[in-house]
């Protein structure tokens, strides 16, 4: 058992906080928004995440959980110390890492014996040696400690059950003594692990990412191609997954990537290889990839309906992904005000995203299921592939809309048999 601090309490904050505590570690999760820690004590989520809010409960209960805006108690009741704060994107690319520097410079200053501090947020190459040296700067008195970089792979959605059953732990070190720490943490998880310097772990978090963003592009720039040729973008990435070389994740056709982690982590490697003198070009790509993909799909509704202006389009899914209320860099916030800004009217529907969409969104109506949101459009547009719209009873949502036109972002129904029920059915990367 290990007495650890999680400062933030975002997406991989709290989920870090909750599993490390789940394995029977005594966690306390700072976070300077009083109003999230209250409510975190109070045991109701900022966040939808699956199997989440059960852990947070069990553990809260248990007493090994704990949550605080108090840094400096935090820091002195614990030995290791994981820094879990946001880095989001700057105008120009690279991540914003103030408020890494900030917290390094309070967990220096609160130090009052060996400490291990671990970077678990996403930040460039070397930000590890910038980490160690501000604490150095600040240390009040000569104490003992090191640096670890631990990157995250957790995808919203999925994210406790990828923290439990990981398919690979990484960690960068410079010590023998970090090292140590880190694997006897994540020894019960049963999991490789790989022990690298630290700006080797920086990089693998970033080119992982990248590569998997590279990955969705691709297979989009491929269903313009069949959608050219008559072929079937889900049959052709099909058969490319079959290669084991390449296998079958992350080749799905749809309008894009979004969320937070691709379009910033992209966008951060492409500044950080600028920096260090080496024009990214495959990256670019990848991004201008993604931006007309959403492009294209506009242009499909516009198709589809003639004339945007006026009409009225039920849109389903707001999140980035299923099983997630993010929506941060959502391709429905992009759809949706191109579709507004040429004069049509929206009716929305997502399980969980609504609230956050709303306050994004306000012009929008948000409606309490996908046949209210169907009830009386002109298009039905499908962005984000959560299951229950798998399960529609499409012959009432023929009967809702004023016409069956159905404009599917993510390909969950077959085109056939769609025509068959009397449905105008466009997809993407197959023959509308």
């Amino acid at each position: 058992m290990k007495r650890i601090c999680v400062i933030g309490s975002g997406y991989v904050g709290l989920v870090t906080g909750s599993c490390l505590s789940d394995l029977g570690n005594e966690v306390i999760c700072v976070d300077n928004d009083k109003d999230k820690i209250a409510a975190l004590k109070d045991l109701k989520m900022p966040i939808y995440e699956p199997g989440l809010e059960d852990i947070v409960k069990r553990n809260t209960k248990a007493g090994r959980l704990v949550f605080t805006t108090d840094l400096k108690r935090a820091v002195k009741d614990s030995e290791i110390i994981y820094i879990t704060v946001g880095t989001p994107p700057k105008a120009n690319g690279e991540a914003d890492l103030s408020c890494v520097e900030d917290v390094s410079r309070e967990v220096a200053f609160n130090m009052d014996s060996y400490r291990l501090i671990v970077d678990k947020s996403t930040v460039p190459v070397q930000t590890g040696q910038r980490v160690k040296e501000t604490i150095s700067r600040c240390l009040k008195k000569d104490i003992e400690f090191d640096v670890a970089s631990n990157p995250e792979f957790l995808r919203e959605g999925s994210a406790v059950d990828d923290f439990m059953h990981p398919d690979r732990i990484v960690i960068g070190v410079e010590t023998e003594r970090a090292a140590d720490l880190l694997k006897e943490v994540y020894m019960p998880l049963n999991s490789t692990i790989i022990v690298t310097d630290i700006q080797s772990a920086e990089l693998i978090k970033h080119a992982a990412n990248s590569f998997l963003a590279t990955k969705v592009s691709f297979v989009n720039a491929l269903s313009v191609i069949c959608e050219k040729t008559g072929a079937d973008v889900d049959k052709v990435a099909e058969g490319m997954g079959m290669d084991k070389r390449i296998g079958s994740t992350f080749l799905k056709a749809g309008v894009g990537f979004g969320g937070f982690c691709f379009p910033k982590d992209v966008a951060a490697f492409v500044k950080i290889a600028e920096k260090l003198g080496y024009d990214f070009k495959l990256l670019k790509a990848v991004q201008e990839i993604n931006k007309t993909q959403k492009e294209r799909f506009i242009k499909k509704i516009e198709n589809a309906l003639w004339n945007i202006k006026g009409k009225k389009i039920a849109v389903l899914g707001l999140s980035f992904k299923p099983n997630t209320d993010d929506i941060r860099f959502a391709p429905s916030i992009d759809i949706i005000q191109a579709l507004q800004k040429d004069g049509a009217t929206i009716n929305a529907y997502d399980p969980y995203a609504m609230d956050k969409m709303s306050k994004v969104l306000p012009k929008v109506k948000y409606c309490s299921s996908s046949y209210e949101a169907a009830d009386g459009a002109d298009a039905l547009v499908i962005i984000t592939e959560w299951s229950e719209f798998k399960e529609l009873d499409l012959a009432k949502i023929k009967e809702l809309l004023n016409d069956p036109i159905i404009v599917d972002g993510r390909n969950i129904y077959d085109p056939d048999v769609m025509r068959k029920q009397g449905f105008k059915y466009v997809c993407i990367g197959k023959k509308s």
